[in-house]
């Protein structure tokens, strides 16, 4: 799968847990280490993890992939998820507030997503 196609999987798994403000950033002229960050709330720590289940278990058996390694799914306050070329950070929002990652990478394009923008992608 191309890292774009990596993203938009992303997204739609996290739509269908009702993840919020759904944020993908391209990196690819940034940084080396991976092309995109997808950034979602959950409204609590359980929906966050329900959002990495959903993401975790779509791309596992609709696409083969496992992620190279998964960060912060005991506290759930911040699940990150690295697929390589796409990195998920899954945030409660007191603590996506906190580290407002889109402003600290705030010259990445930003693109939106939402439910039309994960159906123009499938």
């Amino acid at each position: 799968m191309s890292p774009e196609e990596i993203a938009a999987a992303v997204v739609r798994y996290a739509l269908d847990r009702k993840a919020l403000d759904i944020v993908q950033l391209d990196l690819r002229e940034m940084i080396g280490y991976t092309d995109y960050f997808v950034i979602c709330t959950g409204r609590s720590d359980r929906q966050t993890k329900a959002i990495h289940d959903a993401i975790y278990q779509g791309m596992k058996s609709e696409h083969g992939m496992l992620p190279q390694r998964v960060e912060g799914l005991g506290q759930a306050h911040w699940i990150l998820i690295d697929y390589l070329d796409v990195v998920v950070h899954v945030f409660t929002p007191a603590t996506r507030e906190y580290y407002r990652l889109e402003q600290l990478w705030g010259e990445a394009p930003a693109t939106t997503m939402g439910e039309a923008a994960a159906t123009a992608a499938r």
